[in-house]
């Protein structure tokens, strides 16, 4: 017995962007690893390269995930 269900139609309204194709699609017709989504207009899985860049250089940024603080020897 399979584990997850492997749906091959998605619902209406439920957009990607494939990565391998460079398209968006409505509903999923390529595979997870492939796909950005799902959006909730197709305009937003249009803009989702310039989306991920932008939270890319977000977290890339981001004080919170870059700790400096290197641990300090003991004084001798």
């Amino acid at each position: 017995m399979a584990l997850f269900k492997k749906r091959t139609v998605g619902k209406p309204g439920e957009w990607y962007y494939c990565l391998q194709h460079k398209k968006v699609e409505e509903g999923p017709e390529c595979p997870a690893k492939n796909r950005f989504g799902p959006y909730t207009t197709r305009e937003e899985a249009t803009h989702a390269m310039e989306t991920a860049r932008e939270r890319n250089q977000e977290w890339e940024t981001d004080p919170r995930w870059h700790d400096d603080a290197r641990p300090q020897e003991p004084p001798d």
